[in-house]
């Protein structure tokens, strides 16, 4: 078996009527698709065009959509394959490429957060020491970061489940996540507790850290002028809305993967799609929104192509 594992293709068993739904299915995820990269990639657009919004906070939410384009784009177009062929499959190395892909996406989402919550926490706590602080240098390295550490973390995960012998080939999914480890013969205890050290680090701690630093904000805008007060919501609130929404999905994510329990097929997959429709779409519009500066140059945007409404 470990010999015939680069030509093995895993089938994905998580779809439901897709022989009579197949056009159905790809023409709503191809909208929402659509709907993800427009609207993240229009704010990202916005921020690298105007030098008004080349400050590190702006800077961070780019990154921040950009990571979330990203995350939708390693999983969306394979979908989109599958919806339209007769054999739902993956090969075994490209399913866990995209396995890769995807769990780096969702440490970088949360290094990400942390670095914009200390963004925010040198600018209202400590804001004569702000431009001595977040230097480009400073916000260089947070982005590198960012993704790196999670995808040295994936890295080692897939090197000690490489050598783990198959059982079945058929993932209880519609792309390769943590349902890919059900078709092993036996799980290993060494990546179990990896896992566990992998989530710590990061998902809980970053976590605790975005908490900690809110709540030093809030401490410090109680005692402020209605000034100070009005700028932390105005920056802060967008930034927690985000990390609520994702924390939320993630604990769900990993609490269904640990869960043995024989659900539905139809079950299985709504709780497979709430852990990449939701985030990727809601967080262009948070900014976009809740984000002053971001909201009058995307106003400023439509106004250039509807003058007359406008």
């Amino acid at each position: 078996m470990d010999g015939e594992l680069n030509v093995t293709h895993l089938t994905f068993g998580g779809f439901v009527d897709l022989h009579k739904y197949r056009y159905v299915y790809f023409m709503v995820m191809f909208t929402i698709y659509i709907l993800i990269m427009c609207g993240n990639i229009t704010i990202v657009s916005l921020i690298c065009k105007h030098e008004t919004l080349h400050e590190p906070m702006y800077i961070f939410i780019a990154a921040l959509l950009l990571n979330s384009a990203l995350y939708s784009t390693v999983i969306y177009p394979k979908l989109f394959i599958d919806f339209l062929s007769e054999k739902q499959i993956i090969s075994y190395s490209a399913c866990f490429f995209q396995l890769f892909l995807y769990y780096t996406s969702w440490g970088s989402e949360f290094f990400l957060l942390s670095a914009m919550a200390y963004d925010r926490y040198v600018s209202i706590c400590k804001p004569l020491q702000y431009l001595t602080i977040m230097r480009k240098t400073t916000v260089s390295v947070l982005l590198v970061l960012a993704w790196f550490l999670p995808a040295c973390q994936i890295s080692l995960a897939l090197v000690l489940n490489s050598n783990s012998k198959l059982c079945s080939f058929t993932i209880d999914g519609i792309f390769c996540d943590n349902s890919v480890y059900s078709v092993y013969c036996v799980r290993s205890s060494a990546l179990a507790v990896y896992g566990m050290i992998c989530l710590v680090s990061g998902g809980i701690l970053p976590v605790f850290f975005i908490l900690f630093t809110y709540i030093r904000i809030l401490l410090v805008c109680y005692r402020s002028s209605t000034e100070v007060r009005t700028k932390a919501a105005q920056t802060c609130l967008p930034h927690l809305l985000v990390l609520i929404n994702f924390t939320c999905l993630c604990s769900y994510g990993v609490i269904i993967a640990r869960i043995e329990t024989n659900f539905s097929k139809t079950v299985r997959l709504i709780m497979s799609l709430q852990s990449f429709l939701y985030h990727p779409l809601f967080n262009p519009i948070i900014y976009g929104v809740k984000m002053t500066e971001i909201s009058k140059h995307l106003k400023g945007l439509f106004c250039e192509h509807k003058p007359i409404m406008c």
